[in-house]
């Protein structure tokens, strides 16, 4: 056990903030909401109600598009981007091994099985990091747009208003507004990282390069 904990600490630790984030924002998001039920002499909801309202899905998913986007945005412009000194980026001027066409390694015994078998499946596996996050951004979207547009349109009736399809809340100001101001603060964050590791540095951190390295050096 102490073997299998050290070998997938970051992962159980990561994974672990999660759910306590998840839990704590299911709660205090149930509450809130409740809150505004009552202000605006609503009925309240019973907190397995809450987690199944397009409130809830709507706030979960707009924050887990913004995370996937960024990822897969990253993951995708690193690949032929580069930025001179940051422990993110490659060296423009060498070889880097992840990109060493898999087709030399076919017939190497321990090479994953897409890279034996080639073709299409190899294709497919070599931009499968890229593709897996674009799913899961676009399912995230798509779910943030169902969820917003429920949420809409409890407040549209509230309101004596007309309601709107889904579709019609996919081009609507609010979705967009919701999406943009997380999109944003994502690349914001993902581009300070890149600059600062240029000359600050963290001992330990594969995401850093090493303490005594040049400003000028480039990757870890």
């Amino acid at each position: 056990m102490a073997s299998f904990l050290r070998r997938n600490g970051l992962s159980i630790a990561l994974l672990s903030m999660f759910l306590a984030s998840q839990i704590g924002l299911s709660l205090v998001g149930f509450v809130h909401y409740n809150d505004e039920q009552k202000n605006h002499d609503q009925p309240t909801v019973t907190l397995i109600e809450y987690l199944s309202s397009g409130s809830y899905l709507e706030v979960t998913m707009e924050n887990w598009e913004s995370e996937f986007l960024q990822m897969f945005a990253y993951v995708l412009l690193t690949v032929f981007l580069y930025q001179q000194g940051s422990a993110e980026s490659k060296d423009p001027d060498k070889s880097e091994p992840v990109d060493r066409d898999p087709r030399l390694s076919m017939h190497k015994p321990d090479a994953p099985w897409p890279v034996r078998r080639g073709g299409v499946i190899l294709k497919v596996y070599e931009n499968s990091l890229s593709l897996a996050l674009f799913a899961l951004f676009l399912i995230a979207f798509v779910l943030h747009g169902v969820g917003g547009a429920q949420e809409y349109n409890l407040e549209q009736l509230a309101h004596g208003d007309e309601t709107v399809t889904t579709v019609q809340y996919f081009g609507s100001s609010q979705f967009w507004y919701e999406s943009l101001q997380n999109w944003q603060s994502e690349f914001l964050s993902i581009a300070i990282m890149v600059l600062l590791s240029v000359h600050l540095r963290q001992r330990g951190s594969p995401e850093s390069k090493p303490v005594d390295s040049p400003h000028s050096e480039t990757g870890a």
